[in-house]
């Protein structure tokens, strides 16, 4: 390689140098540059003149490179110039040249390499530097942006004419944490730190990784409107790059929420609740069942638990015009259609079709599941939580359902394959990714679930009450659930083997807990329907005149 041109200049005199604290090594020259023949560093002056990098570097790193306008990027040669970024070749190619220095000795020691494909490459030492641009900057001031790459660096210098201090990390948002470590001090003397990386999950994620690692109330994290600085400074926006940075809020940890923002929280009205077909179970939730919340449905074997649930989302899909997910993982997707059309047509047609016409079919089918107001997942069986959390994440975000039907909670994990996890565990995890995705879409989730086995008495198909207790899997079942009804019915009563109590277990929003109504399944119309109290027939005998006068 051939051996660099300087730009000449003069040299003016001899200085100290308050990097090692030479008090005559330090020459100063009349471009403004000065160079410390102690401790070889090397600082940028203010001269306007094109110039080539005339610093002593090792031997090991490119020896010469020219400042130059980056006229796409809309990067002007004197910002080049105070960092020191530079242009020059490399093994034929043409590269970027951004250097870097020595935590310890201030040195330059290895050069960030950036190719015409967007590739990188490190020359030198590069596991001791500072942060890019840090050489220029001494700290003990009022804020520090740090960027996710040098041009992003250069940009936002740029743009605030390049006075206020901006550095770079070194390698992108998976080393950003680490960066920051290293050179936590030379941060700290800041009074705000900005992080202003990339907008997308990476730079975000890099971005509160790294204020995490600051004292508190020092950082702040910048989200520009574009992809990066870089981006912004191309399209012209500079007012904005500054005024999101200067504006930066005060960063906190995920859950911590100041009371003055509540304020829009505590004005909005209460969630209001869906009417079911159950005028009793409404008045005792408040309204109905809501959007946001969890609602767990159990019963014995055989009791009607999937033909309530089923009554309740054809209620919100058909009244209140909702929208409505089924994830049915023990029927197939025939049946569950046939519950739907059969609810509208008042006959159970998954047994008989005796005086449905086909012309009748297809109108219930238009009025009821023949929408994008309804979706199914087709699939039989146990599945992986992650696949049916995947499943139900887009049924919320992508399809827009308001209220998904998940019977039932114990089959997602019966069949799998995690041995060394007992099923307890498993419904644990899959509860905790329920819960978070209730919280994070505010859909509404109807889960089916069922009972422990009872220890003596008699069972729950004799009519044996249920309590919270007899959930079947987990504690994480009555926890974290925000409304829990159950049904109960005695299959061999002679007289009311078709009537069920329907009854809260547990009840967050409102407190209330209880008998809320009977239902009766009506065999001819396959449909399940509230009783009533005047249609309760008495249990108790004819009561003569008189004998409730004590």
């Amino acid at each position: 390689m051939k051996k660099m041109k300087f730009t000449e200049s003069e040299f003016l005199y001899h200085a100290p140098c308050s990097n090692c604290g030479s008090s005559d090594a330090n020459s100063v020259y009349s471009d403004g540059h000065s160079y410390c023949f102690s401790c070889q560093t090397y600082t940028h002056g203010d001269s306007s003149k094109e110039h080539r990098y005339n610093m002593t570097i090792p031997s090991n790193l490119i020896p010469e490179g020219t400042y130059q306008a980056l006229t796409k990027r809309k990067l002007q040669a004197d910002t080049l110039r105070k960092f020191g970024y530079t242009i020059g070749q490399y093994k034929g190619q043409p590269v970027h040249i951004a250097p870097y220095y020595d935590r310890t000795t201030g040195h330059l020691t290895a050069q960030h390499l950036r190719f015409p494909n967007k590739e990188f490459s490190w020359l030198g030492e590069s596991k001791n530097v500072q942060l890019f641009g840090q050489h220029l900057w001494s700290g003990n001031s009022k804020m520090i942006v740090v960027t996710e790459g040098e041009i992003d660096c250069l940009s936002v210098s740029q743009a605030q004419d390049n006075r206020y201090p901006v550095v770079s990390i070194p390698s992108g948002a998976q080393g950003a944490k680490r960066a920051v470590i290293n050179n936590l001090d030379f941060l700290e003397s800041f009074e705000r730190v900005v992080f202003a990386f990339d907008n997308d999950p990476q730079g975000k994620a890099a971005a509160h990784e790294c204020a995490l690692v600051l004292s508190p109330g020092k950082a702040r994290i910048c989200t520009f409107p574009l992809k990066d600085a870089s981006d912004m400074l191309q399209a012209g926006r500079i007012k904005e790059i500054i005024s999101c940075i200067w504006e930066a809020k005060p960063w906190r940890p995920d859950g911590l929420i100041s009371g003055k923002d509540l304020w829009d929280d505590l004005i909005a009205p209460p969630v209001a609740g869906w009417a079911t077909p159950y005028p009793m179970l409404d008045s005792m939730t408040g309204g109905g069942l809501r959007k946001g919340e969890l609602t767990l449905f159990t019963a014995g074997s055989g009791i009607g638990k999937s033909t309530l649930v089923n009554m309740i989302g054809y209620h919100f899909l058909t009244v209140h015009g909702l929208s409505i997910g089924v994830m049915a993982l023990e029927e197939s997707r025939k049946r569950t259609a046939e519950r739907y059309v059969g609810i509208a047509l008042k006959k159970p047609i998954h047994i008989t079709r005796e005086g449905i016409t086909e012309e009748a079919m297809k109108q219930a089918y238009d009025n009821t599941i023949n929408s994008d107001k309804f979706w199914l997942y087709d699939h039989f069986g146990s599945t992986a939580i992650d696949n049916l959390m995947g499943k139900l994440r887009y049924m919320i975000v992508a399809l827009g359902v308001d209220f998904v039907i998940l019977d039932h909670i114990s089959i997602v994990v019966s069949g799998l394959d995690e041995v060394a996890e007992s099923e307890r565990k498993l419904i644990d995890k899959l509860m905790t990714r329920l819960r978070s995705l209730i919280e994070e879409t505010k859909a509404g989730v109807l889960a089916i679930v069922h009972l422990k086995r009872p220890e003596g008495g008699k069972s729950y198909n004799e009519g044996r009450q249920v309590a919270l207790t007899d959930l079947r899997g987990s504690g994480s079942l009555e926890q974290l659930s925000d409304v829990v009804i159950a049904m109960e019915r005695d299959q061999q009563s002679e007289d009311g083997c078709n009537t069920a109590i329907l009854r809260v277990l547990k009840n967050r929003p409102i407190g209330i807990t209880g008998e809320c109504g009977s239902v009766e399944y009506d065999p001819h119309t396959g449909l399940l329907t509230p009783i009533s109290i005047f249609d309760i027939k008495p249990v108790a005998k004819d009561i003569k005149e008189g004998e409730l006068d004590f």
